[in-house]
């Protein structure tokens, strides 16, 4: 019977854990024009599905941690249904997430905590 509190002990002392440390890029992120998007782990990645707006559903990309608040991936611009090489880095309430097609269309844009 000890042994049986002490694995339930422990199982729930992990999965409290594991919420008071979420990666910080795990939240929903307000795009400049409005939009939501929202990063939640998949696998050793994150994935960022429009959770507001004409594409809400949508899958916006997906980047895996690469240390330092900074990630790297694919991102995609749902209004002209582009992916590009992606890279996100984190600062403060801020994501900047950053991309290139074919390493020549670039684009940027600074998200915001919601």
């Amino acid at each position: 019977m000890k042994n049986k509190v002490a694995a339930l002990s422990t199982v729930a002392l992990l999965a409290f854990s594991a919420q008071a440390f979420a990666d910080p890029i795990e939240k929903t992120w307000v795009r400049p024009n409005g939009h939501h998007v929202k990063f939640s782990a998949c696998g050793d990645s994150f994935c960022a599905v429009a959770v507001s707006g004409p594409h809400a559903g949508g899958n916006a990309g997906k980047l895996k941690p690469t240390g330092n608040g900074k990630y790297s991936g694919s991102l995609t611009d749902l209004d002209s249904n582009k992916t590009y090489t992606g890279y996100g880095t984190i600062s403060g309430g801020t994501l900047k997430v950053s991309g290139c097609v074919m390493g020549v269309f670039c684009k940027s844009e600074n998200w915001t905590a919601q």
